[in-house]
């Protein structure tokens, strides 16, 4: 992440009382706001690449908060959900919670259980892109394996020494030493372990002969 990529809230309340004291809040605390009326708009906006979070009110004008957490999911959006209301009762917040929302509150709320449980979002929504980034990164190595190579990698995964990876593959235990050091070396593995790790990132299955 970089200074280009701030931390962002997303604030969407169609009560404008509560947008703008809400906003004023998490700006005074040093905080990235962008505060929409609704859904829609929020969806239409282009999105920051650093950590975000929603704060997102449960009801809005024809659209439903806890329906839209169901489907952000299949659409690709990822960022933490803290939902706020003035109906709530223990249903709504069990389902809520139960979704993955990061946090439920009932207005009025105290300004720093706010301020406490968006930090924590941001803090959950920046492990994600660090992992995401990660993945990525051993993805590149791995598409850089030529195919006897990743059949070879199957079998260290799964556990075979070079003369047991040799019967299986009918190749001399030199050729398979020699396409061993050429996955570790590109997978940027130093120990077995290490590429055991990443092959389990990029769900890899050990070799399925086996």
């Amino acid at each position: 992440m970089s200074a280009a990529d701030p931390r962002v809230v997303y604030l969407v309340d169609d009560d404008e009382d509560i947008c703008l004291s809400l906003g004023s809040l998490l700006r005074s605390s040093g905080l990235h706001v962008e505060a929409f009326p609704s859904l829609r708009e929020f969806l239409s906006f282009p999105k920051q690449a650093g950590p975000s979070c929603l704060v997102l009110d449960v009801r809005l004008r024809g659209e439903n908060g806890l329906t839209f957490q169901q489907e952000a999911a299949k659409s690709g959006l990822h960022m933490p959900i803290l939902f706020i209301t003035g109906y709530a009762d223990i249903e709504m917040s069990v389902r809520a919670m139960k979704a993955g929302a990061q946090e439920f509150f009932t207005k009025p709320f105290r300004d720093q259980d706010m301020l406490d449980a968006i930090a924590q979002a941001l803090t959950r929504d920046a492990a994600r892109l660090a992992a995401e980034q990660s993945i990525a990164a051993i993805r590149v190595c791995y598409d850089s394996l030529t195919p006897r190579e990743r059949e070879v990698m199957s079998y260290v995964v799964a556990g075979l020494v070079n003369k047991e990876i040799a019967l299986q593959m009918e190749l001399s235990e030199i050729m398979v030493k020699i396409h061993r050091g050429r996955v570790m070396k590109k997978m940027a593995s130093r120990s077995i372990a290490d590429l055991v790790r990443k092959a389990d990132a990029l769900g890899v299955p050990a070799n399925p002969n086996r």
